[in-house]
């Protein structure tokens, strides 16, 4: 052992706690007196109790002999570097850095002592949390950092504080001792940060009338849960809105949690205009993080804004395109004010007179020409604002019945002229067109019939219609009846013909007119015949008799009513029939002569061959004369001729004609 550690031991054996606090004391001045330096910073910050507890545990009585020891010694001057501020987030872990030097590094001190110590929260006072040399490290038992802090024990002297919480936002001060050499103290800010919550935005529910004087409260924003206290700002359609005395007015309410969390809500009172219906109200917090400030946005807020009407439409709704007598017609009112108010419907014609209406829609049903004019709404807004008002014309369209000239019926004599008129009374531009039994017969208003026959006899419609409101029509008729004498139809006044006697002819007689004629038969020649068509209609009278011809007959169709007569004649010439003893069909008579051909055929066959055999035996001599003879009386195919008559002798006398050939009588020779 050392004579300096032998001192040391003797005087912590032989001086109580008092003792040595007056010894060093003095012996302190002395020292500090002699060497021109201050030993004081060293003995700062210990109050009587850390004193003797030094002293008690002998930590400071080796110091204190060791300094004696060695003060004649030359010593540098210490210099400690710290920084102005470290920041931490939350939670997290804090490095604060206290870096220390000689001003000699040839006469550095072998004892350096470094002791930390932090801002007391409720006063100025400071509180040690930790000292050591280079051979032991303490850390004061019963402060809030005992077990959270750490320092490392070279020239770096770095205090780690672990798990960093808000309460250690202050300050901490690094003290260190070099005895001879003097002391040095530092001191850094630590700053810790907690990003707050999302912002949390809230528009007013009910509408804000822009007939306000002052700004009205428009929405309200919050941020929670941040360190150090966040700020909020607020923005319209993305742009800032900056204070402005009656238009724009900012409140904030800052809350200090117990956590030691700052809660910050901002209320925005803006004065509206109708322009802002359609704007969105946004939120945005900002707050500091180690090294930089971020920013989050809350979602945007659309408000209601309550504005009078200062326009007004009204408008036809239903139906689509042009109003005709018996439609229902819907006419909807619509302003600009918001909220929508109800609307009141009149006429220009009745102004006093208000129309019954549901809301904002004025339905007349069914409508007829005399609710044309001009229709109004105007709104009734709390405000007063009944001067504007919205207006329309209506016109419903119409077609009356149509008016046919003449009315009714109408009669005419056979080749006369009649002219037709067709109208209808309309709101719009007409189309008419004539038909008779469906076919187009005029076009027009005006139908024209010349030199009328009896086919002119008919009902001849008009049709009216509107080409542009198709659903506008009307139709209107006229029957014709055409008056005069009776006319037979066909081209023939007298009709000739010849039939056998014995025969039944029928004879027909058609004829028109006005009064129906009627028709009566005078027939001579026969006195067996009968009617056996007799007809009717409303135009023409038909009929047929049936007559049998014994001989020549002579027929008048007499057709006659009030206006006339006209006359149809028939001559029948009755022709003898043919008759014989037998009676002989042709087809039978054709039948037995096809038989007599074929026989005779067989027979010419059955001589041929019996001659053609006598003459191989040679009993037919074979001359000239023979031969000639026989060539003589060769039947040629041009000498059969048949002739299909009912005679008998004429079938006799070709039969025997195709059996003997070209064989003449003796008349012929």
């Amino acid at each position: 052992m050392t004579g300096a550690g032998q001192l040391a031991e003797q005087l912590q054996e032989s001086f109580s706690a008092a003792a040595v606090d007056q010894v060093s004391s003095g012996l302190l001045a002395n020292f500090s007196s002699t060497h021109h330096f201050s030993f004081s910073l060293f003995w700062t910050g210990y109050d009587k109790q850390q004193k003797d507890m030094a002293f008690q545990r002998g930590a400071f009585l080796p110091l204190f002999l060791h300094v004696c020891l060695l003060g004649c010694s030359a010593w540098a001057k210490v210099e400690l570097t710290m920084h102005e501020s470290v920041e931490a987030y939350l939670g997290d872990s804090a490095q604060i850095p206290c870096q220390y030097s000689f001003t000699d590094a040839n006469n550095e001190p072998s004892f350096v002592m470094i002791q930390w110590f932090v801002r007391a929260v409720s006063d100025s006072s400071r509180k040690r949390i930790f000292y050591g040399d280079s051979n032991q490290q303490v850390v004061d038992n019963n402060t809030e950092y005992s077990g959270r802090i750490q320092v490392t024990s070279d020239q770096q002297g770095i205090l780690t504080i672990q798990d960093v919480q808000i309460s250690d936002e202050r300050e901490f001060f690094c003290q260190v001792n070099g005895l001879a050499a003097g002391s040095a103290e530092g001191k850094t800010h630590l700053r810790v940060f907690a990003p707050p919550d999302a912002p949390v935005i809230e528009g007013v529910p009910a509408g804000i009338s822009v007939t306000n004087e002052v700004p009205s409260k428009v929405a309200s924003c919050e941020a929670q849960n941040g360190f150090p206290k966040p700020n909020i700002t607020w923005y319209r359609n993305s742009l800032p809105l900056m204070s402005s005395p009656g238009h724009v007015n900012v409140l904030i309410l800052v809350t200090r949690e117990y956590s030691g969390f700052y809660s910050v809500q901002s209320t925005l009172e803006y004065k509206v205009v109708k322009e802002d219906k359609d704007a969105h109200f946004s939120c945005e917090v900002s707050f500091f993080v180690p090294g930089a400030i971020r920013t989050v946005e809350s979602n945007s807020v659309n408000i209601t804004v309550h504005y009078p009407t200062t326009m007004v439409e009204l408008w036809k709704e239903s139906p689509q395109g042009l109003v005709k007598e018996g439609d229902t017609v819907e006419l909807r009112c619509q302003g600009d004010g918001n909220p929508p108010p109800p609307f009141i419907f009149s006429r220009e014609q009745e102004p006093d007179d208000d129309l019954e209406s549901r809301g904002d829609v004025l339905i007349l049903a069914p409508v007829s020409r005399k609710d044309s004019g001009i229709y109004q709404c105007r709104p009734l807004d709390s405000d007063g604002y009944t001067e504007v008002k919205g207006e329309m014309q209506l016109t419903v369209h119409y077609l009356d019945p149509a008016v046919v000239v003449p009315k009714d019926s109408e009669f005419m004599l056979k080749g006369e002229d009649l002219t037709a008129t067709c109208n209808a009374l309309s709101s719009l531009k007409t189309s008419t067109v004539w038909y008779k039994d469906g076919k187009q017969v005029g076009k027009g208003n005006t139908l024209h019939l010349q030199d009328v026959t009896y086919e002119t006899t008919g009902e001849y419609i008009c049709e009216v219609t509107v080409p542009s409101l198709p659903a506008l029509h009307t139709s209107g008729s006229v029957h014709i009846i055409v008056q005069g004498g009776p006319q037979l139809v066909g081209m023939d006044q007298e009709v000739q013909m010849e039939e056998a006697t014995g025969r039944v002819v029928n004879l027909s007689c058609e004829a028109q007119g006005h009064p129906l004629p009627s028709i009566s038969w005078n027939i001579i020649g026969s006195q067996n015949w009968h009617e056996v068509v007799s007809k009717a209609n409303e135009h023409m009278t038909h009929s047929v008799v049936s007559v049998k011809v014994t001989s020549d007959i002579s027929a008048q169709c007499n057709a006659s009513n009030d206006m006339g007569t006209e006359v149809k004649a028939f001559s029948v010439k009755a022709i003898p029939r043919v008759t014989t003893t037998a009676p002989f069909s042709p087809a039978e008579g054709s039948g037995v002569i096809i038989v007599v051909i074929i026989l005779c055929l067989l027979l010419l066959a059955i001589l041929g061959s019996v001659l053609y055999f006598l003459h191989k035996k040679g009993k037919i001599p074979c001359g000239r004369s023979g031969k000639q003879e026989i060539t003589k009386e060769k039947t040629t195919k041009d000498d059969i001729v048949v002739e299909m008559k009912s005679n008998t002798k004429n079938e006799e006398a070709v039969l025997l004609k195709a059996v003997n050939g070209d064989k003449k009588g003796p008349s012929d020779k």
